[in-house]
């Protein structure tokens, strides 16, 4: 049975694995036996990757890449295959928020979000289908989000980028399954993650941040994810597990979708 989630001599390329969701996926695969490569927007934060996962033993290849870029893109997968080899998973991890209610956004920033957490998404597969098609069998992972399917205030941009982000999946899917390409995503819930800490600090009182308590009480599992919660999904989404689970969306959010909330 556990041969099925083994990932040993697979590349696994996961953009924006410096840190957080992304770094934790890169870890579990590597966990694995997957051979891990990522990217990031800048030197800096490409060191700040290498660093973290030198200490936990694993020996990465990062690379400065922006994800929006077409051209970068095809160099860098051009790289990776040069040095490193073919890829067979693809986790789409980079992403940005910007919170800002509709009415006050710029179409710029608008168009910023939707580039970083959709176009790159598409410009990446892209990028990596013709391989794996030659190889004979893929995975890709997009990283969803809850805002696939609800909204709320301040994120339209964002939740047009993951519902976009969604039917990319589901098209995805649908173009290449007959090359043995399996395209899913994962949408997680709210995470703890260090650009989530704001919202869960203790307020001058020592009261919790009022959208901490919100989402503890939205959420079933009453509580927040941890990042390490999302490496079994990807896993299983990676690996031969999962060769006949196309087209799907599998929410890690600790019930928060299924959950009408307490009557007041």
């Amino acid at each position: 049975m556990k041969n099925m989630f083994d990932l040993t001599g697979k590349v696994a390329l996961v953009t924006g694995a410096s840190y957080g969701i992304g770094y934790a996926i890169a870890k579990g695969f590597a966990g694995a036996g997957a051979k891990i490569v990522f990217n990031d927007i800048n030197q800096e934060l490409v060191d700040k990757g290498l660093a973290s996962y030198k200490a936990d033993g694993i020996d990465a290849k990062g690379y400065v890449c922006d994800v929006t870029d077409e051209a970068a893109v095809n160099e860098l997968v051009a790289k990776i295959e040069k040095e490193v080899g073919v890829i067979d998973i693809l986790v789409n991890n980079a992403g940005i928020i910007k919170r800002i209610p509709m009415c006050e956004m710029s179409a710029e920033d608008f168009r910023k979000v939707i580039d970083v957490d959709l176009n790159a998404p598409f410009i990446v597969s892209k990028a990596v289908i013709p391989s794996m098609i030659k190889k004979g069998h893929g995975k890709i992972i997009n990283i969803c989000s809850m805002m696939s399917e609800l909204g709320r205030e301040t994120v339209s941009a964002y939740a047009a980028a993951k519902g976009g982000l969604k039917m990319l999946t589901r098209n995805i899917c649908s173009e290449y399954g007959e090359f043995n390409i399996q395209c899913n995503g994962i949408g997680p819930g709210y995470i703890e993650t260090p650009q989530t800490a704001p919202l869960r600090e203790k307020q001058p009182d020592g009261s919790r941040h009022p959208f901490d308590q919100f989402i503890v009480a939205k959420t079933p599992a009453a509580r927040w994810g941890k990042p390490e919660e999302l490496v079994g999904p990807a896993v299983f989404l990676a690996s031969d597990a999962s060769n006949f689970v196309n087209g799907h969306v599998l929410y890690v959010d600790g019930g928060i979708l299924a959950y009408i909330g307490k009557q007041p």
